[in-house]
């Protein structure tokens, strides 16, 4: 049954090529178009190959940008850990979860509402994150990427006050752009990330040092 559906939603990544990769808008409404059955995360991530590092970290970072209460990161910073950690180690190319996550799907018809909500706002960004000056297609390349995602996942999960946001920012910014192809856009999410982990630095230098002066 799984055999089967690997190469079934596979089949749906044959169509983008390395220089000019298909939009993720247009994957994601030819994949609601084509099932008949439950979308599950494994589809999604065997559809998407190796750009689904990217999608995922989009996907996760996504809702640490939104306010949230103290303490939240141990929870949404997990999983960005668990991808970028993939990105920089494993040895297949794209994003594998295990089985209880993989096998989770929604019914044709709430993923195709779904993707109607977010295809909007997908083709306005689609337009400013573009295919052009992709210098990373060696694994080696992703790997570096991933190291670094890592570390910006980990500040994302510690518990810094203010100190969470940019390098969620940026992971998002790095995650969207390495699925779209965009080596500008990549070397932009790492200059915001390197910004984001300077902030991060000065939080807990600040914090520490209140603290010395108290003790």
């Amino acid at each position: 049954m799984t055999d089967r559906a690997e190469t079934w939603v596979a089949g749906l990544a044959t169509a983008r090529e390395h220089n000019a990769p298909e939009n993720l808008s247009d994957l994601l409404v030819r994949l609601a178009r084509t099932t008949d059955r439950k979308v599950t995360i494994r589809d999604i991530a065997i559809a998407l190959q190796d750009r689904s590092f990217g999608a995922f970290l989009l996907v996760f970072a996504l809702p640490n940008l939104v306010p949230m209460p103290p303490g939240a990161t141990f929870i949404l910073g997990l999983p960005l850990i668990f991808v970028a950690w993939q990105m920089m180690a494993s040895p297949g190319g794209r994003v594998f979860f295990p089985r209880v996550v993989s096998d989770y799907g929604v019914e044709p018809q709430t993923f195709e509402a779904i993707v109607r909500r977010l295809v909007p706002w997908m083709r306005w960004a689609e337009k400013l994150v573009v295919p052009r000056f992709w210098l990373f297609e060696s694994r080696f390349a992703e790997r570096l990427i991933g190291v670094f995602a890592l570390i910006l996942a980990i500040v994302v999960f510690l518990p810094i006050p203010l100190g969470n946001w940019p390098p969620a920012f940026a992971l998002a910014v790095l995650g969207f752009a390495h699925s779209q192809r965009d080596g500008l856009g990549v070397v932009a999410g790492c200059l915001i990330g390197v910004l984001s982990l300077a902030v991060a630095g000065f939080v807990v230098y600040t914090a520490v040092a209140v603290v010395s002066l108290v003790i």
